[in-house]
C-alpha cells in the first residue's frame, strides 16, 4: 500500500487506524505539527487517534508505514497509549486552523481555511506546505472561489506571539546544532531549561541529551514523564540509551526498559550487560551491516542516508546473514573511499578485505585507541567468540569515553556565538 507525497488532512478525518496485522485500533482526529522559525513551515511530526472510550492519543509520523483514504497502517502493534496532551510549541491542524480567517498574498484578499495539506519531503519528513481557502465575498448567497496555495502565501496561519517565552526560545534555538543547543540549556535555570526540553520533539531531544553531561541528561529525563522518557529513549541510538540509562538505578533502568518497545531496548539491555571500559561497552550495535551478495551501488546508497553519523557512515561491515547484531559469521568491511573505487554492479564479496583482527567485547579502551591510531581507522568491528559482528567501536565513541568525565559541561561555542547572545536576543 502506497502513500501519496500530498495529504489533505481533513479528509483523513475519521479514517480508520489498522496495525500490522489489519485489526483496527481507533479513528484519526487530527495532525500534530510543531512550530519552527520564521519562514518555515510547520513539521508534521504525527497523527491524534481516538480510541475506545474515546480516549486520544499520539502516533508518530515515523511509526506510520502508510496512509490513503481509507486506512493509516501502522508499522508496529505496540502503541503508547498516554493520553494526547499537546506541547507548548505544537499545533492542532484541524482543531486550530479549519475555519480560520486568513488574508491572501497578495493583496490581501480575505479568506477562510477549509482545509491543509502535507507534503513529504525526499527525507522523509512532512510539513504543512498548501492551504485551501475559500474567498470571502460579503454576499450571503454567494459561495467564493476556492484557492489553493503555499503556506507561504497565507497571512494568520500560526506564529509564536510570546516573544520573551518558551515558544520564542524554542524558535530561535530552531537551527542550532544539537552540541550548540546542549550547550545553550546549560546556560538556562533549571525550570526554564526542562520546558524547552520537554517542548522537543523525541527526535531532537535524543540528540541534545546525547551532548549534555550527564548530570544534565539524568536531570531532564527525571523531569519527563515515563513514558516520554522511554519515547526519547527508544530514539536515541542504543550505545548512548545505554550511558544514559547507566546513570540510573538498576529499578528505574528496568522501568524504562520495558515501557520501550521491544525491538528497540533489546540492543540497549545488551550494551548494559558488558563491562564499562570494554568495547562492549562503548561500541554501537547499529553499524551498516550487509551481505557478501549485495552490491557496491546498494552500499553506497546505504552510507548515503542521512540519518547516519559521518563515523559510522564510512564502513560497511559483510556478514552472512542474519544482518541484525549479533550477525552471522563477520568476513570484513570496505571502506567507502574504496566503494567510489569500484563498479556499482560489483559485489562486496569482491571487495572485502579483513587485514586487521576484529575487536572482542572485552578489548579495554586503550587497546582500542592504540589499534584505531595504528591503523588510522575511524571504526572497527567488534565479534564474539563465535565470529559474530556484534557492534563497532567508531571513533567518536573512543573520544567521548576517554575524555574527563565532566568534558561536556558548560564550554565556548564555536562559529555560532555565544550563548549568551543567543539566549539574550531570545528574550529580546
Amino acid at each position: 500500500m502506497s502513500t501519496p507525497t500530498r495529504i489533505y488532512i481533513a479528509r483523513l478525518a475519521g479514517v480508520a487506524v489498522f496495525d500490522p496485522n489489519g485489526d483496527q485500533v481507533g479513528r484519526v482526529r487530527d495532525a500534530v505539527a510543531r512550530l519552527r522559525a520564521t519562514g518555515r513551515p510547520p513539521e508534521v511530526v504525527g497523527l491524534v487517534a481516538e480510541m475506545p472510550m474515546r480516549r486520544r492519543i499520539f502516533l508518530s509520523i515515523n511509526r506510520i508505514t502508510s496512509i490513503d483514504a481509507d486506512a493509516v497502517v501502522l508499522g508496529s502493534g505496540t502503541l503508547n497509549l498516554r493520553r494526547f496532551e499537546k506541547r507548548l510549541n505544537e499545533l492542532l491542524v484541524l482543531q486550530e486552523l479549519l475555519d480560520r480567517r486568513v488574508q491572501l498574498e497578495p493583496g490581501g484578499q480575505p479568506g477562510t481555511v477549509v482545509d491543509v495539506a502535507m507534503e513529504r519531503a525526499r527525507g522523509g519528513e512532512w510539513s504543512l506546505t498548501r492551504v485551501a481557502v475559500r474567498e470571502q465575498t460579503g454576499r450571503i448567497t454567494r459561495r467564493g472561489h476556492l484557492h489553493q496555495v503555499e503556506w507561504d502565501r497565507v497571512r494568520g496561519l500560526s506564529g509564536i506571539a510570546d516573544n520573551r517565552g518558551t515558544a520564542n526560545l524554542l524558535a530561535v534555538l530552531e537551527d542550532m546544532r544539537p552540541a550548540d543547543l546542549a550547550n545553550a540549556l546549560q546556560d538556562l535555570p533549571d525550570t526554564r531549561r526542562n520546558e524547552v526540553a520537554a517542548a522537543l520533539n523525541d527526535e531532537r531531544l535524543a540528540d541534545v541529551l546525547s551532548e549534555l553531561p550527564e548530570h544534565d541528561q539524568v536531570e531532564i529525563l527525571a523531569a519527563l514523564d515515563r513514558e516520554r522518557a522511554a519515547d526519547v529513549l527508544e530514539e536515541m541510538d542504543p550505545d548512548d540509551a545505554a550511558d544514559l540509562l547507566n546513570e540510573l538505578p538498576p529499578p528505574e533502568q528496568d522501568v524504562l526498559l520495558d515501557l520501550m518497545e521491544p525491538d528497540e531496548a533489546d540492543p540497549v539491555r545488551q550494551l548494559l550487560n558488558y563491562t564499562p571500559g570494554t568495547a562492549g561497552s562503548v561500541m554501537t550495535s547499529e553499524p551498516v551491516i550487509l551481505p557478501p551478495d549485495a552490491t557496491v551501488a546498494e552500499a553506497l546508497a546505504r552510507i548515503r542516508e542521512p540519518q547516519l553519523s559521518p563515523a559510522v557512515a564510512a564502513q560497511v561491515f559483510v556478514t552472512r546473514a542474519p544482518q541484525n547484531t549479533p550477525t552471522g559469521r563477520y568476513l570484513g568491511m570496505v571502506h567507502f573511499q574504496a566503494l567510489l573505487r569500484e563498479s556499482p554492479a560489483d559485489l562486496l564479496g569482491k571487495v572485502v578485505v579483513n587485514d586487521i583482527d576484529p575487536l572482542r567485547p572485552t578489548t579495554p579502551l586503550p587497546e582500542i585507541t592504540r589499534r584505531m591510531a595504528t591503523y588510522d581507522l575511524v571504526a572497527m568491528p567488534v565479534i564474539d567468540r563465535n565470529n559474530r559482528l556484534v557492534g563497532a567501536v567508531t571513533v567518536d565513541d573512543v573520544l567521548d569515553h576517554s575524555l574527563p568525565r565532566d568534558w561536556r559541561d558548560r564550554g565556548v561555542l564555536g562559529a555560532a556565538g555565544t550563548t549568551d547572545a543567543v539566549l539574550d536576543g531570545a528574550d529580546g
